[in-house]
Formats: structure tokens, C-alpha cells, sequence
């Protein structure tokens, strides 16, 4: 599976007060841009969101269809799904998929009551939870200035800025990434969304 499927930069820190899941807004496909306007990053309750790279028809389908499977829970059992939940239910819904696989890769970021978690997914379903990712054909740049500024006690503020900048220089380097930053700070409150344009 070639990654030119995966043309995005999106990025998942996790802080000692949060997680920060952001992506550029770029559809490209080949060398075309079909869109500046896309939103690669889903909330899919008040404090767990799910970010994409990859095509954006899967990219909604999968966002919609997770986001059904968790009201479900949600109404069945009275409580709320914890992320490693909500992680391993997206997982178990792109293996269904393996021999015809979503061209996308997923990251899962949220508060429960054990903490935060940001969690990895590869279009095949697999799980990894780490404290920072970058997906995408921007990744092998992003992923170079998380490294160089993330600390153990990174708050959402700083990795707020961390996010954008990481993000910005994948978009001077990466032709399929651009045209503004979309930003989800996921806290014990509640979810926080922005949009940043590039300066």
C-alpha cells in the first residue's frame, strides 16, 4: 500500500493536562489539490476525538461509523467508553476490513478516568499508545520537531504551539499538506477546536 494514500499531516501529543490532535486541512491526490477546506479531525464525544491521514472518504466513514458505535455503547450501558475502548473498537473495524483495507491511518486521543491516552492505528488495526505520533507523508518531518521540543511535562499550551510548528514545517516540505492548521485540545473540561491559518 503505497503512502501517497496518506497525504496529510497529522499529529497526537499528549500532555500532563491533555492531548492535542491536529491536522492540515489539504485534499490532494497526485499531484492535484482537490481541496484546502478538508477537516481531518473528529470529535467523537466531549473528550475523545479521532484524527485521520489518508483518503477523506474513509476518513468520514470511519469517523461517522465510530462515533455511531459509541452512542450505542454510551445509551446501552449508561457510561461512558474509555479511549483504549474506542481504540481497539476502530481497530476491530479496520481488520474487518483487511482484505479491501480503509486507505487511512487513525489517530485516537482522549480523558478517562484512568488519564489521557493518544493511541496509533495503521490501516490494518493495529494498536500502539505512545505519547506523541505523527501520520501522513508530513510525518518523517513532523515527527523530527516533536522529538526535539517534547518533554515529560509538556502542558497543553506548549504542545498547542509544538503542534502547529511541527505541522507548519511539514507544510513548507510536503506538497499535500497546507492551507491551515486545525487544532483539538481534549482537557478534563471538554474539547477545545480552533483553526490556525500559516503566518
Amino acid at each position: 500500500m503505497s503512502r501517497e494514500y496518506f497525504g496529510a499531516t497529522t499529529i497526537g501529543i499528549k500532555c500532563s493536562n491533555g492531548v492535542i490532535l491536529a491536522s492540515e486541512r489539504r485534499m490532494s491526490y497526485g499531484g492535484y489539490i482537490l481541496s484546502k477546506r478538508v477537516k481531518k479531525v473528529f470529535k467523537i464525544t466531549d473528550k475523545l476525538a479521532v484524527a485521520f491521514a489518508g483518503l477523506f472518504a474513509d476518513m468520514q466513514a470511519l469517523a461517522k461509523l465510530l462515533e455511531a458505535e459509541v452512542k450505542l455503547y454510551e445509551l446501552t450501558m449508561n457510561k461512558s467508553m474509555n479511549v483504549r475502548s474506542v481504540a481497539k473498537i476502530l481497530s476491530i473495524m479496520l481488520y474487518r476490513q483487511k482484505n479491501m483495507p480503509y486507505l487511512s491511518e487513525a489517530l485516537v486521543g482522549g480523558a478517562d478516568n484512568e488519564g489521557f491516552h493518544l493511541f496509533i492505528l495503521d490501516p490494518l488495526g493495529s494498536v500502539i499508545e505512545d505519547n506523541y505520533a505523527a501520520i501522513g507523508t508530513g510525518a518523517p518531518i513532523a515527527i523530527g520537531i516533536i522529538e526535539s521540543a517534547y518533554k515529560d511535562k509538556i502542558n497543553v499550551e506548549e504542545a498547542r504551539k509544538l503542534a502547529y510548528n511541527a505541522i507548519k514545517a511539514a507544510i513548507e516540505r510536503d506538497a499535500t499538506s497546507g492551507d491551515g492548521i486545525d487544532i483539538m485540545t481534549i482537557t478534563e473540561e471538554g474539547i477545545y477546536e480552533e483553526f490556525k491559518p500559516i503566518a
